[in-house]
């Protein structure tokens, strides 16, 4: 049996959803972040460098397997978000730290996020990452200035 998923729509927007499951990766908290997800057989999520994973059992097979070297330290950055009544894409830069022998190390990548509306509220469609370059990394440390 399925754990119920909570309604996420608090304020009827997909970013609380994108809240959620970021929040998730740094518990490393499974069930909340299956929760995030649709249980549409077709949702997909690419890991950066990692195979592309499809379905509600094969996601969380691979998070789970995530989970078991610890969380991840995942913060979003730029949000860019192309919206419909139905839809959000929102295309994200993460600061991603991970723990090395040699202490944490870190990284950028850049993802792909899609949120579908459904009746229990925004849910994950489609989570593909990259990883980020160098460059990223360097414009993501320069502060913006509104003019």
């Amino acid at each position: 049996m399925r754990p119920t998923k909570p309604n996420l729509t608090h304020n009827g927007h997909a970013d609380d959803t994108e809240a959620a499951f970021y929040d998730a990766l740094q518990l490393g908290d499974i069930d909340k972040l299956m929760a995030c997800w649709a249980d549409e057989e077709d949702i997909v999520c690419v890991p950066p460098g990692g195979s592309r994973q499809v379905g509600v059992q094969a996601i969380r097979s691979a998070f789970a397997a995530l989970f078991a070297h610890g969380t991840v330290r995942a913060h979003i950055e730029h949000v860019r978000r192309v919206e419909t009544l139905g839809t959000s894409v929102h295309s994200v830069l993460e600061r991603i730290e991970v723990m090395t022998a040699d202490g944490p190390a870190h990284a950028s990548v850049i993802a792909t996020n899609v949120y579908l509306k459904t009746p229990q509220g925004w849910r994950l469609v489609a989570h593909h990452a990259s990883p980020g370059t160098l460059q990223e990394q360097v414009a993501s440390d320069i502060p913006s200035l509104l003019h």
